[in-house]
């Protein structure tokens, strides 16, 4: 019997793509009522995880009016506007404390290769990443020194709490000395979180270890988790206040002073508003940063545009959406979210100190299916952090959760399928390898919105500057039209456009695009002509061939006109320093030097397993799968003749490590 599949179905254990055709053969006897022959089945609901939605939305309408053309002016040499000067780890992530070791490991030994590739992708490109494992599950985790069953955390799913069903956590040090194993192979910088649920009975032993363990590479202890919204959670009493939570904040200082096994005492993150039912400046008007100037490592709010909880766990309020879409798609997302923010920026630097988004995405409660894991959520990602760059952020770290949310910049396989399947690349994933190349390894780029094409929200531009100097620019056509009409041609000087003005505009620019066919699009986007695949095809390398584009400028108008498609995003590099900064060669990349379930697997020769199409059939052939009995691959391999068949082997396991401290 022949069933045809719809698109992402899950048959037999294996997740297809597209339609596929799957031939199913009976047992003899065993032969279903009406099995002879073949049928088609009816296209199923989607039921699985959220991260694997199919979902695809409908793109907007073109706006109208719309100009394609326009002119970008910049000047070399003191350019009034733009930000401090910014770091290529600009763009980080954050790890739900609960998952982490979905995402990062098995435990110190056995480290997730895809993620240490696509860590080593941002690194070759900016020096370093910076990861925050924390969330809501940091507020009640409990540091053991063992778990019964081994394992380096553990959830009690049964006293789950919050609008998100939050479980409280226990996790042993092996947790530590895995995040410090990963540092060893690709240079990654931490940030912890001490649990603030109960602040008279502080538990500081993540702290402790942590020190201990991490070394330099903790940079970072946050202290409460969205305080602000404790109240509304049931966390503390209604009449919760700001000056509740600083005099908290003093109650953790105090216990740090007086534990000998807290070295550093300066590490502390807060306030860590959501922005919900508290404004930053209430904590500021209150002296909390003089209070604790020196115990205070960076100030961080947290912050999502809109959220999904209503459709997710039923509270809040309903969102459609295909309605909710085009908020995604122009400047003002962005600069909306960031709007409130401003006085707390400038604040910032009069203390000399660091301001941090310290957790993001684009909704809270997982996202939307169609927005979050769509090309738009890419080109949105990427404004959002060059916005926040401009606006004097220093770092913003976009959240990553288990299998049930939309969001998550790359996803590992269900453990029941990592044996077949690899991970899954998000479009925010994209956003941060773009912005680390848009930043560069200098630590010394300067963003500047440049609010081209007299300000259209559907076309915006921003400036990279280094010692004063335009080095890169950064295109955004956030319009999707197969048609070619909505396809920018953006002309830029610098230092002058027309005859007989000052030029200073290159001979030639390279440029680097971002490529999908529709703001719609799931999956298979193209970085420079590369991409990381579907969903299940990834393991954190990019695939394919590089693609570079090279633009003569003309040297009669002093112009270099570049092409943006609908929709589409572009990265212009005026100097060949500045493209080699950030294009930093070949990643490094890991082997797999492990592998797990190395029982009833098999091997099969893909190109020959492509063309078989199953017509052999399995006639009368009959085995066992059960470790220790009748062997099935003498069975496959009459039943498929050429198809060579390997017992005890899997490809595509999730390990890899070794121990190197601990």
């Amino acid at each position: 019997m022949r069933l045809t599949f719809p698109y992402t179905t899950l048959v037999l254990g294996i997740f297809f793509q597209g339609a596929a055709s799957v031939t199913v053969y009976y047992p003899q006897g065993q032969e279903p009522l009406g099995a002879s022959g073949t049928v088609t089945a009816a296209a199923a609901n989607y039921t699985g995880a959220a991260a694997y939605n199919p979902t695809v939305l409908n793109p907007p309408p073109v706006p109208s009016p719309f100009t394609p053309q326009f002119i970008v002016q910049l000047q070399n040499g003191g350019t009034p506007g733009v930000s401090i000067k910014q770091s290529g780890s600009f763009f980080g992530f954050s790890i739900e404390m609960s998952v982490a070791n979905q995402v990062l490991g098995k435990n110190s030994s056995f480290i997730q290769v895809p993620f240490l590739n696509l860590m080593a992708n941002i690194q070759q490109r900016a020096g370093r990443v910076n990861i925050r494992v924390g969330g809501n599950t940091q507020e009640t985790a409990v540091l053991v020194d063992s778990t019964p069953d081994g394992r380096i955390l553990e959830k009690d799913i049964t006293g789950a709490s919050n609008p998100t069903l939050t479980p409280p956590l226990v996790f042993t040090p092996e947790l530590l000395y895995m995040l410090r194993n990963i540092s060893s192979f690709v240079n990654v910088r931490w940030f912890l979180g001490i649990p603030f649920n109960d602040t008279t009975n502080l538990r500081l032993g993540i702290a402790e270890k942590g020190q201990e363990i991490l070394g330099d590479y903790l940079i970072g202890l946050q202290a409460g988790n969205e305080p602000d919204l404790y109240a509304r959670h049931g966390h503390r009493p209604s009449t919760y206040q700001p000056q509740d939570y600083i005099n908290e904040f003093g109650t953790l200082v105090n216990a740090m002073s007086g534990d000998a096994h807290v070295v550093n005492r300066g590490l502390l993150i807060g306030p860590n508003l959501a922005t919900g039912d508290w404004k930053p400046e209430q904590i500021w008007d209150l002296g909390f940063v003089d209070t604790y100037n020196n115990n205070l490592a960076y100030l961080a709010v947290e912050h999502y545009p809109t959220d999904n909880c209503f459709a997710q766990f039923g509270v809040g309020t309903p969102h459609d959406p295909q309605e909710t879409f085009p908020q995604f798609l122009d400047h003002n997302a962005g600069k909306n979210i960031v709007a409130p923010y401003l006085n707390s920026t400038a604040f910032a630097q009069t203390k000399n100190k660091q301001f941090l988004m310290f957790e993001t995405n684009t909704a809270s409660c997982g996202g939307f299916a169609g927005i979050s894991d769509s090309f738009g959520a890419a080109l949105w990602g990427l404004d959002y952090a060059l916005q926040m760059a401009h606006s004097n952020f220093s770092g913003a770290l976009m959240h990553i959760g288990g299998q049930n949310v939309f969001y998550n910049p790359f996803t590992s396989p269900p453990t029941n399928q990592s044996t077949f399947h690899q991970w899954t690349i998000g479009p925010i994933y994209y956003s941060a390898l773009v912005t680390a190349e848009a930043l560069g390894a200098s630590n010394a780029s300067q963003v500047l919105d440049l609010n081209v094409n007299e300000g259209n929200i559907y076309t915006p531009g921003y400036g990279i500057y280094e010692n004063g100097n335009p080095v890169r620019v950064a295109l955004f056509n956030f319009v999707t039209d197969s048609s070619g009409a909505s396809d920018l041609t953006v002309s830029i000087a610098v230092g002058g456009s027309g005859i007989g003005q000052q030029n200073a505009t290159p001979a030639q620019v390279k440029v680097k695009y971002l490529l999908a066919s529709s703001v719609s699009q799931k999956g298979n986007f193209t970085w420079a002509g590369q991409t990381f695949g579907g969903i299940f095809q990834s393991d954190g390398r990019l695939m394919g061939t590089e693609n570079i584009t090279t633009v003569q400028c003309d040297q009669t108008t002093n112009l270099c006109a570049v092409k943006v498609p609908a929709p589409g995003f572009a990265l212009v590099f005026l100097n060949d320093d500045a493209f080699t900064e950030s294009d930093g060669g070949p990643s490094t990349t890991f082997p797999t030097t492990a592998q797990t379930k190395t029982i009833n697997t098999i091997t099969i020769d893909p190109s020959v397993l492509a063309t078989s199409n199953g017509h052999s059939g399995m006639g009368s052939k009959l085995g066992s799968t059960s470790h220790g009995s009748i062997s099935a691959a003498s069975s496959l391999t009459q039943a498929l003749p050429g198809i060579m068949v390997v017992a005890a082997l899997v490809s595509g396991a999730f390990v890899v490590g070794r121990a190197l401290v601990h």
